[in-house]
């Protein structure tokens, strides 16, 4: 056995070896460029430091940051029938479900919870854009009944933060049912007087934008979100005109009135929170707790004289 060769050399060629660096480390910013460290990026909800960015956050990160402590409970959607028209394209739609589901670790693209804000009860609700674009089908539609029906049970406010492309069109006709189901579930908040908040991200487009995304008592938009229903490039081709600056982005519409607020990502609970409590007749949340007074100290006893 050559000690040297088998055991030396190896030894030293593992101590000077190039170390391969994960590829998931670092996030380009698709607005300027600027590469970000992963905790940096996870730690200022998925914003750009450098530009401002505002990217793709997860549902789950997203309640993580909304609900105190980051705790919450997951309601329990109905299990809608899977592929009921059998639909294949390029894939058999069965298929890109297990697809998506594998990379986003989710069931759906909505994810329905309960938890408190500010110590104020609320049922949300939110899409995730990278399953299947956020793409609304039936279980889309359960999930938005599912949490109307619990937020009216337990009377409390619904918080909906919408990101799709639209219907999903592997469901058809059964997915465009899925506006005005969507549309009544509304309703069943306004009858019981709830407040029912939309968060608009980006892009929220689509049956999306025409059902349930613009029907909130207050509507609130991240920056520079993409709100429309036809985007802008088929819109240029069909009028055949350059459009306007901005167009169909969050501060062009809250310029033109269809928003309440543009909100930064990092303001967003707070003004949650108080446009919640004024809604529901609540007293102002209390931004922390001071710590309770220490017990007096007992008297000193004088010495016996």
């Amino acid at each position: 056995m050559n000690w040297i060769s088998n055991y030396v050399r190896p030894k030293i060629n593992s101590l000077f070896s190039r170390r391969e660096v994960p590829e998931n480390l670092w996030t380009k910013c698709s607005e300027c460029g600027t590469m970000l460290f992963h905790r940096e990026l996870a730690e200022n909800l998925n914003v750009c430091s450098n530009c401002d960015h505002h990217m793709a956050i997860s549902p789950r990160d997203r309640f993580k940051s909304l609900f105190d402590t980051g705790i919450f409970t997951e309601v329990k959607v109905p299990e809608p029938v899977v592929d009921p028209l059998h639909f294949k394209d390029q894939k058999k739609y069965p298929d890109r479900l297990k697809a998506a589901q594998k990379t986003t670790g989710e069931k759906e693209a909505m994810l329905v919870a309960e938890g408190e804000m500010g110590r104020t009860p609320v049922v949300a609700v939110a899409q995730d854009f990278s399953f299947m674009a956020g793409s609304m089908g039936m279980y889309v539609g359960n999930a938005i009944l599912a949490a109307a029906e619990r937020a009216v049970k337990l009377k409390r406010p619904l918080i909906l933060f919408s990101a799709a492309g639209g219907a999903r069109m592997q469901e058809g006709i059964l997915s465009l049912m899925q506006m005005p189901r969507t549309t009544v579930a509304v309703q069943m908040l306004k009858e019981a007087r709830l407040p029912y908040i939309v968060v608009l991200t980006h892009p929220t487009t689509g049956g999306v934008t025409a059902s349930y995304a613009m029907l909130g008592d207050v509507q609130i938009s991240e920056p520079n979100a993409l709100i429309c229903f036809a985007g802008p490039r088929v819109i240029e081709q069909t009028i055949r005109e350059k459009l306007p600056e901005g167009f169909q982005r969050a501060e062009y519409l809250l310029d033109h009135g269809m928003l309440d607020r543009v909100t930064h990502r990092k303001e967003l609970r707070d003004e949650l929170i108080t446009i919640l409590r004024m809604l529901m007749g609540q007293t102002p949340a209390i931004k922390g707790d001071l710590p309770a007074p220490a017990p007096a100290a007992a008297p000193a006893t004088p010495p016996a004289g």
